[in-house]
């Protein structure tokens, strides 16, 4: 195994993923030591440089995700949110999700985004057009209640009135997804009303887009 062949592909494969904005210092560290890491992963496994490079990029976009430095929307989104039930939450795999609440976003049985709601997607559209290297992934929720296949294509309804409620307010469509789980991801109980009101959610993960 050629030591110096693999220390150059290790730095390249960091260099090619950093892609750092001002915005971004964490995610260029996140990204290094990400692809450091899976290059190194990826020779034990491989046992050459193809599995070499294969680790590093791997790695290397992981640790972009990872490394993103979330402390200025989530702040703002935080203040600008305040009272209307949204809960703003870094998630495991470096993504920040914002949950809003039903209460806030749809009436039963509808998928017209309520004038609440456009309150939050407003300040959530403004966040996006100020951090240009941000995607934004919506997923829709219901309760077990009625049908599960018609729960399925309301919560999918739901998610493109969301994705569609940004895009029309500046946010490039192709950094926009929409998709709806229905009720298979409950995350209380729907044998009572609190738990089926904390079922019927919206929510919308923030992620850095791959440089």
């Amino acid at each position: 195994m050629n030591l110096k062949l693999v220390t150059v592909s290790i730095v390249a494969a960091a260099a090619l993923a950093g892609c750092a904005t001002e915005q971004q210092t964490h995610t260029a560290v996140g990204t290094g030591v990400g692809a450091a890491v899976g290059a190194g992963l990826g020779n034990l496994i491989g046992g050459n440089t193809t599995g070499t490079l294969v680790g590093a990029a791997v790695g290397g976009a992981l640790g972009g995700t990872a490394g993103y430095n979330w402390n200025a929307i989530r702040g703002k989104l935080n203040k600008d949110t305040a009272g209307t039930g949204t809960q703003i939450t870094e998630q495991p795999d470096g993504s920040l999700k914002v949950n809003i609440p039903s209460q806030v976003t749809f009436d039963t049985d509808s998928a017209t985004i309520k004038p609440s709601f456009r309150t939050v997607l407003d300040q959530v559209s403004q966040t996006l057009g100020q951090h240009q290297d941000v995607s934004a992934n919506v997923v829709g929720h219901t309760d077990s209640t009625g049908n599960p296949s018609y729960n399925m294509q309301l919560s999918q309804r739901r998610a493109q009135s969301v994705a569609a409620y940004l895009g029309d307010h500046g946010v490039a469509r192709n950094r926009l997804t929409a998709e709806g789980r229905g009720q298979t991801q409950p995350v209380a109980d729907n044998a009572t009303e609190a738990g089926r009101a904390q079922n019927r959610r919206v929510e919308i993960f923030l992620k850095p887009i791959s440089g």
